[in-house]
């Protein structure tokens, strides 16, 4: 049986390998539209990550 902390190192290391964490700061004022509509997401990460592939989608086809 894996203790506790041996878990916890694990997960902390498989985490360094295979995740990037990126910050965004928002101004509560001039950004206060942005953090409104965040907060009614059901998950900012789901929300952000959708509009991206959309974005990528949508820049990835040959224009006619």
């Amino acid at each position: 049986m894996i203790d506790k902390h041996a878990r916890n190192v694990t997960a902390a290391k498989w985490d360094a390998e295979n995740t990037k964490q990126i910050k965004l700061k928002l101004n509560l004022r001039t950004d206060a539209d942005i953090l409104e509509h965040l907060d009614k997401q059901e998950s900012r990460q789901g929300y952000i990550k959708a509009l991206i592939r959309a974005d990528i989608e949508k820049n990835s086809k040959p224009e006619k």
